[in-house]
C-alpha cells in the first residue's frame, strides 16, 4: 500500500461530511445510525463552514489516488470540548484502511500541523468501548474526564 499523508484541499472538504460519518463508533451487533444523523446540531459542528475558523485544520490518507481516511481539528462545542482555546478532533478511515497505521500517522500530522499554529493542546471525545482508545493513549492523550460511556481526553501539542 502506498500511502501518503497531505494537507486537506479545501475543495475537498465536502468529504468530511462521509468521514465524519464513518467516525461514528457503533457497539459490535448493533446497526448504524441513518445518515440524517448528520444533520443534527451535534454533528454539524464538525462540518458547518469548516474551513473559516483559524483553528480548522485536516489531514488525509491518499492511498492510490483516493481519500482513505481524514483527521480533522477545529474549535467547536463538540463532545470533546474543554475550552475555547482548544480544537477539538475526529479522525476516521475507510474500513478496509484499518488496522494498517494510516490512523497514527493521520493523528500525529495533525497534532503537529495544531501545534504548528501555536495551540497548546487538543481534545476529543471517545467511547470507552472504542479500539481507538489505545491509538489515542499512544498518541499521548490522557483521560481528562470519565463520563461514563465516554473519555474526554486531552494531548499536549509542541510547536516548532
Amino acid at each position: 500500500m502506498n500511502a501518503v499523508i497531505r494537507s486537506m484541499e479545501p475543495e475537498e472538504f465536502p468529504q468530511l461530511r462521509e468521514f465524519l460519518y464513518l467516525s461514528i463508533f457503533v457497539h459490535q451487533g448493533e446497526a448504524p445510525p441513518g445518515r440524517e444523523i448528520l444533520d443534527t446540531p451535534a454533528f454539524q459542528v464538525y462540518l458547518e463552514r469548516f474551513g473559516a475558523g483559524p483553528a480548522d485544520c485536516a489531514v488525509v490518507a491518499e492511498v492510490d489516488g483516493a481519500l482513505a481516511g481524514a483527521a480533522w481539528g477545529r474549535i467547536m462545542e463538540d463532545y470533546g470540548h474543554v475550552d475555547d482555546e482548544t480544537p477539538s478532533l475526529a479522525i476516521s478511515l475507510k474500513p478496509e484502511y484499518r488496522g494498517q497505521g494510516l490512523g497514527t500517522a493521520l493523528l500525529g500530522a495533525l497534532l503537529q500541523k495544531l501545534g504548528e499554529l501555536g495551540y497548546r493542546q487538543a481534545s476529543l471525545s471517545v467511547q470507552k468501548a472504542n479500539y481507538a482508545v489505545k491509538l489515542y493513549e499512544k498518541a499521548g492523550f490522557r483521560v481528562l474526564e470519565d463520563k461514563g460511556e465516554e473519555y474526554i481526553m486531552v494531548c499536549p501539542l509542541s510547536g516548532t
